[in-house]
């Protein structure tokens, strides 16, 4: 892990491959989630190895990334990827990203220049779920996070206090529409056991949006980093993806 300042944020970030390459890959976690979850390491790795600079990140006000909780919003998490793509030197850039990171790979990813392509896993498509009555009242959300690595459920937990004002921020990105409007390639990796985004939902998302595209269904639950063989082959579909849009 190394800490790099952006123009708003110090990130704490990890690498693989050559900073010299000239494609760049931005790998983000989901909400809450960590760069070192097991997940993350392997993809920087193999995309690494198919020539891309390989970076992930904790986000904004997470994990080892310094400053307080308030700091992680989507508009924050969407901004620290817009200035790490710069930070890096505007390369050509492939996104992918896990849960929440998914769907910050759609908003950011549609809307960077740079960004040639971004593939969401198991992202949701719509705001951040909703707080609850008693969540709006004490105005938090308390939530548990693995330790690292994450690769099995951890008895000890990481404790975050989220304030409100995540969910409130997230209500003002229509990410769907982003999402059919873009004409970047796209692969959206869904889950047949996912807690949040069924199979229906994501194929009927699919059919919605533009070419070029492609879908994969994995036969796991939301949290695929337990399971080192879908891991694989997450990487293998990214390899497909890759060589078939971006090569």
């Amino acid at each position: 892990m190394k800490l790099i300042k952006t123009k708003s944020f110090e990130l704490a970030v990890i690498t693989r491959g050559n900073e010299n390459s000239k494609r760049l890959v931005i790998a983000l976690p989901g909400r809450l989630d960590t760069k070192d979850y097991a997940c993350f390491p392997r993809h920087l790795e193999y995309l690494a190895n198919k020539g891309f600079f390989s970076v992930s990140f904790d986000p904004p006000g997470t994990w080892e990334s310094p400053g307080p909780i308030e700091l992680f919003t989507t508009t924050n998490y969407i901004k620290a990827v817009n200035e790490l793509i710069e930070y890096f030197g505007n390369k050509p850039t492939f996104l992918i990203g896990h849960s929440r990171g998914g769907t910050v790979a759609i908003l950011a990813g549609a809307s960077n220049s740079n960004v040639i392509g971004f593939a969401p896993i198991m992202a949701t498509f719509g705001p951040a779920d909703a707080p609850t009555p008693e969540d709006l009242q004490t105005g938090s959300k308390i939530s548990y996070r693995d330790l690292p690595p994450g690769n099995k459920k951890t008895n000890e937990q990481k404790k975050f206090v989220l304030p409100i004002n995540f969910f409130k921020d997230s209500e003002q990105y229509d990410v769907l529409s982003v999402l059919k409007n873009s004409t970047k390639p796209k692969l959206l990796i869904y889950g047949t056991r996912d807690e949040f985004t069924t199979p229906e939902r994501a194929k009927e998302v699919f059919k919605a949006i533009l070419e070029p595209k492609m879908t994969h269904e994995l036969d796991t639950d939301h949290d695929y980093r337990y399971h080192p063989a879908i891991i694989d082959e997450v990487n293998k579909v990214l390899g497909q993806f890759l060589d078939k849009y971006l090569v």
